[in-house]
């Protein structure tokens, strides 16, 4: 099925409003159009006048010197090409913290994300080498956030522990919106869990596994365009074995694959879907409908609902423990999804029975599921794309810092000449992200709610967060050996 033409046209202008608050801001009813081509935050040929001019190591001797100034914002200080200005602070996380810029010139925004403390932990370093990588690798994907450029600013002594990502502006994260408690509808559903599967089918077909999708690194605009973000703790998986590497920390607790905590001898993109079916759930419950307090309750809970697994699955479970807790509890039918969700759309609860699916031999995939009926209205195999080569996680095996800020360093060279060749090239703009997104005739309202503050990039919300109010984040864990640890503490491990 081909793209349908929009029935209302956007109305948009986040950038009119640099110093206000997303309540000034008015968007209108339309489904989710085409997108025509975003306009380049990076114009042919700057020229305005810097306030700061510092020398840029990572570019070539003949390419043009960056001009850059400084601004303070989210208590740290960003040094960034001249031509953009501070509109307002993202958010902040462990890795860094982001920023909105306008360009001078054009008004075009973008979101300037600092990755910080690279020279703290090798995990750090790793994580930022790794997530440029692989949106370099993957910047061409509608569904896949868009770097636009990188750069690096080098210190007195040469050295640096900062990278500045110039990536394209959403306006909210899934689970801001969510929580906001905007009304969403069944239409809604179909579109964000479609571009999802879009975007990690691409993502699969590279041998990449993304390990944290959850509603936060979901990012959405007021047209209903969804596009998957932060890729610091993907990892690489052989499709031949259906193996994927199960070392550091692997996505975040209430969505995890149970596969992932029972150590089964072999997962691989079957973990990303599971995640898929937790934020189908999210959706269609307004809250998480796996919420552990630690591994052992996150086990519990899943088994609650999916009832016991059968003996057959139960006997790839590759921690004995596990096994023997597993059994030792009470047999378990499964909960009815139509009992949970009683108001849903009966195609959705049939995906949702497949994609959460205990066993994950037996679990949907990507492509059998952007197959399934609750999806037809969206369904266009031509324009599914795979991804063209796989990723290479060759770079892994280089576990100094140093090392890895070296390939940090060739990394931001090879990107940079890339994006400038090309717009040299083509007449185009460094971002070339034209791709229109999925759109239907029926009209959809703008999933963004008043009073979800606009802006979010790579899993950094604007918005206030309370306690509690979002999931644990990822943490640098082996989840087998936390469950056998807290194991250890029940009647089976007293025995």
């Amino acid at each position: 099925m081909g793209l349908l033409t929009a029935s209302v046209s956007t109305v948009r202008d986040f950038f009119r409003y640099p110093c206000g608050n997303a309540g000034q801001i008015q968007f209108s009813a339309y489904p989710s159009p085409t997108k025509s081509p975003s306009p380049s935050p990076f114009p042919p040929s700057p020229s305005l006048t810097p306030v700061i001019d510092i020398a840029a190591p990572v570019e070539e001797k003949s390419a043009p010197v960056m001009q850059r100034h400084s601004f303070t914002a989210l208590n740290s200080t960003f040094i960034v090409d001249s031509e953009y200005q501070f509109v307002k602070e993202l958010g902040q996380g462990a890795y860094g913290c982001v920023v909105a810029a306008k360009h001078r010139k054009t008004g075009d925004g973008c979101a300037i994300k600092k990755i910080t403390n690279i020279n703290t932990k090798r995990i750090l370093t790793k994580r930022c080498l790794r997530e440029i990588k692989l949106l370099h690798h993957f910047r061409r994907h509608k569904n896949i956030t868009c770097l636009y450029d990188m750069d690096i600013v080098f210190g007195p002594d040469g050295n640096f522990d900062e990278v500045y990502l110039y990536e394209e502006l959403m306006e909210a994260d899934l689970h801001a919106i969510i929580r906001s408690g905007q009304p969403l509808s069944d239409a809604h559903f179909q579109s964000f869990i479609y571009q999802t599967l879009c975007g990690l089918k691409y993502i699969h077909s590279a041998n990449v596994l993304h390990r944290d999708l959850k509603p936060g690194n979901l990012l959405v605009n007021a047209d209903c365009e969804l596009k998957i973000c932060d890729f610091g703790l993907a990892r690489g998986f052989n499709q031949a074995q259906k193996q994927g590497f199960m070392t550091e920390y692997v996505a975040t607790r209430w969505y995890r694959a149970p596969e992932i905590m029972l150590s089964f001898a072999n997962y691989a993109s079957a973990i990303d879907v599971w995640s898929v079916g937790c934020i189908l759930a999210e959706l269609l419950a307004g809250k998480p409908i796996f919420k552990g307090r630690d591994y052992v309750d996150q086990l519990n809970q899943i088994l609650h609902y999916l009832g016991t697994p059968s003996e057959d699955t139960l006997r790839r479970v590759g921690s004995p423990r596990a096994q023997d807790y597993i059994r030792s509890l009470p047999i378990r039918p499964r909960v009815p999804f139509q009992q949970l969700f009683p108001n849903a759309n009966p195609l959705a609860l049939d995906l949702l029975s497949k994609m959460l699916n205990f066993d994950p031999a037996k679990r949907i995939t990507c492509e059998q599921a952007l197959d399934h009926p609750y999806l037809a209205v969206w369904h266009d195999p031509s324009d599914e794309p795979v991804c063209p080569t796989n990723f290479d996680f060759g770079f892994e095996e280089e576990d100094t810092i140093e090392g890895m800020k070296k390939l940090i360093v060739e990394e931001v060279n090879v990107f940079r000449a890339e994006v400038r060749a090309h717009a040299k090239a083509s007449g185009q703009s460094y971002h070339s992200d034209t791709l229109g997104v999925p759109q239907r005739d029926e009209v959809m309202a703008s999933p963004i709610a008043d009073d979800t503050r606009p802006g979010a990039t790579s899993g950094y919300y604007s918005g206030q967060i309370q306690q509690g109010d979002r999931p644990p984040s990822p943490i640098m864990d082996d989840p087998s050996a936390e469950l056998e640890r807290e194991l250890a503490g029940t009647h089976i491990g007293r025995q």
